[in-house]
């Protein structure tokens, strides 16, 4: 009975807890229920689901990818400058930070499979690295229109309006983030569970001795999750820089803990057990309704991390308790 009762809390336990919170919000806030709020929810989880897609392959292949947000960061400022800086096409303001991203991808696989380094040791390295380049790049200034340069001059270029339609525009009344964010959901789900690709990458996971020895490329497998995993953050860093109309150094600093506790919280969504990306949906939305249901009950900001803190906490503690109750029992 209580193994049976735990087995139940595992496998519902996070969508009962965000309608529990949804329904608490919407008692206290007469405001809170209403479709602007939700839809500005989405819209705030659309930039932390798109990084947590790329923690979720990275963690899928048993590797754990802690570069991404200074991934964002970077491709942040690299966006902001290509168009502020160098007035560049729209085409090449999105296609170079996703090429960022995936060279970032593969110098983390680089690092761990060639040099061995563990992933979660080679991740944080190359994440102080790119802290610093993208502060040395931009003199530690953040990026905005025809802002002043060092030597005196002004910038000539600005955001196009092209450009920050990807961030705050909306489709049918929907923002245009959380269509892009919905699909990135769907395609990954769909290319995980219905790929041989997807397939390769769980394996590789589960067993990497096994997989090897049933004929799987693992090198190549990891490789594949990691550059995914620095293009689906340099993703990110496009749509915050559409979003804010700027380039922030440090954009992406705060969003690592919200992606990662995203990520762990959709480990026991439907009791999957395992990184998911329907699960990490999910818990990219809790984190999201109990940020905005804080920020209307007034809550200080430099308590949010608090809540996030222990968000995470939670997560972590359902999913090592789950999985050690499977261990014991195999």
């Amino acid at each position: 009975m209580k193994n049976r009762l735990l087995d139940l809390s595992f496998k519902y336990g996070a969508i009962v807890v965000i309608f529990i919170i949804l329904l608490f919000f919407a008692a206290v806030n007469q405001y809170f229920f209403t479709y602007d709020n939700l839809s500005d929810i989405l819209r705030s989880i659309s930039i932390v689901t798109f990084i947590a897609i790329g923690v979720t392959f990275s963690l899928i292949v048993d590797g754990f990818d802690l570069s991404v947000g200074s991934i964002v960061s970077l491709t942040t400022v690299v966006t902001a400058t290509l168009m502020v800086w160098f007035q560049q096409p729209l085409i090449i303001v999105i296609l170079v930070p996703i090429l960022i991203g995936a060279a970032i991808g593969l110098l983390n696989t680089f690092l761990i499979v060639k040099v061995r380094i563990p992933d979660l040791l080679a991740t944080l390295t190359v994440m102080y690295i790119i802290g610093g380049v993208h502060k040395t790049y931009t003199h530690g200034y953040s990026i905005y229109n025809h802002m002043q340069m060092t030597d005196g001059t002004k910038a000539p270029g600005e955001f196009a309006q092209s450009f920050l339609w990807i961030g705050q525009g909306k489709l049918l009344g929907v923002p245009v983030p959380v269509i892009m964010m919905l699909i990135a959901v769907l395609v990954a789900h769909l290319f995980l569970h219905y790929t041989r690709w997807g397939r390769q990458m769980y394996i590789t996971g589960g067993n990497r001795e096994a997989a090897r020895l049933s004929g799987i490329r693992v090198n190549r497998v990891r490789l594949f999750a990691y550059v995914l995993s620095g293009v689906f953050a340099a993703i990110a860093g496009i749509l915050f820089a559409a979003r804010v109309g700027s380039g922030q150094i440090d954009a992406g600093s705060p969003l690592l803990m919200e992606s990662v506790a995203a990520v762990f919280v959709g480990y026991s969504v439907l009791g999957a057990g395992k990184p998911n990306v329907i699960g990490t949906f999910f818990g990219a939305m809790l984190i999201g309704i109990l940020l905005n249901g804080l920020t209307m009950l007034n809550l200080p900001y430099y308590a949010f991390d608090i809540i996030k803190g222990c968000v995470l906490l939670m997560a972590l503690a359902i999913t090592f308790v789950h999985l050690n109750r499977k261990k014991s029992h195999e």
